[in-house]
């Protein structure tokens, strides 16, 4: 299941909408922060993990 233009237009105007014009390329960059931050962790996981099941 993937995001549509539409839905992707509705939601940016959303964010528009709560956080106004003037705050949304800090919003959109700690968005970004946030999301790098998660692949890291799940990558680090994931790693880890499989270092835990060579170990065994």
């Amino acid at each position: 299941m993937s995001l549509g233009p539409w839905q992707i237009f509705l939601i940016f105007l959303i964010i528009l909408v709560l956080f106004g014009a003037g705050k949304l390329p800090q919003v959109m960059g700690d968005l970004g922060k946030g999301i790098r931050s998660l692949r890291k962790e799940l990558k680090d996981g994931k790693l880890a993990h499989n270092n835990d099941e060579s170990n065994n």
